[in-house]
């Protein structure tokens, strides 16, 4: 009766003021109060609950907006189980089934806590989950449209420029742009197993030149070379093996 009455008169003393401002009634069902001894400390508790529970609210928010942010997609508003957050307040139901309202206060309290810990723990794990196949993406992305460097050099290289034999093998250098003219002048004396004059450019970027370079097959193991182009000119010796792949030359 004492709430019907405020509700009354809180309407009536608005309604003078501005006519067109909208009312709801935030509905609470006639809960367990219990003792005073425990309102009072259940009042400090309540306390710590609620900037846990906006807490997570707002982790929440910011990881849709940051999921909207990378995919382009804007959604007009949060919503509540579907529902806009507006509407889910304004016709806000108890939910007796999973809150007893004859339950005691801290019992719902609780239970309130623990789900909302519960919801925390499932969004870091789907954090962590997000993150780890966005870095794969990124990786592949990486491989399909990045530089020379990191890319997959599989789609740039023809079957006709690779030399596979029991004596001769076709090694790939990634150069960057401002060395050419000293790969040009310096791959025949990397090694005394290069064919002179082997070398071609296949392909270029930005920032790096892909050349091929005839090597024997006899020194391949025992290469030193390589480590010296790195050293002193950054060249990036690589090997295309067999099924496409390419590894580097770590000697």
């Amino acid at each position: 009766m004492i709430a019907s009455s405020l509700w009354s008169r809180l309407q009536e003393s608005i309604s003078k003021r501005s006519f067109d401002t909208p009312l709801y009634r935030f509905n609470i069902p006639n809960l367990r109060v219990g003792t005073l001894d425990s309102l009072l400390s259940l009042s400090d508790d309540l306390v710590k609950s609620n900037s846990f529970i906006e807490g997570v609210s707002h982790k929440i928010r910011r990881q849709i907006e940051e999921l909207e942010k990378v995919s382009g997609v804007s959604s007009s508003s949060l919503t509540v189980d579907g529902v806009p957050v507006d509407s889910y307040l304004t016709r806000f139901v108890w939910d007796e089934a999973k809150y007893p309202t004859m339950s005691p206060l801290r019992e719902i309290v609780d239970g309130i806590h623990a789900q909302i810990a519960k919801i925390e723990d499932d969004l870091k794990v789907r954090v962590a989950e997000y993150n780890i196949v966005r870095s794969q993406l990124n990786a592949i992305n990486r491989k399909q449209s990045g530089s020379l460097a990191v890319r997959d050099l599989s789609n740039l290289v023809k079957p006709q420029d690779m030399i596979t034999s029991e004596h001769l093998t076709t090694l790939l250098a990634v150069v960057p742009k401002y060395s050419q003219k000293d790969w040009l002048s310096s791959y025949e004396t990397l090694t005394t197993f290069v064919v002179p004059r082997s070398s071609k450019k296949l392909h270029e970027d930005n920032e790096y030149a892909l050349y091929s370079v005839t090597h024997y097959s006899v020194g391949m193991l025992t290469i030193l070379g390589p480590r010296h182009a790195k050293e002193v000119f950054k060249f990036v010796i690589l090997n295309i093996v067999p099924k496409h792949k390419t590894v580097e030359i770590r000697s």
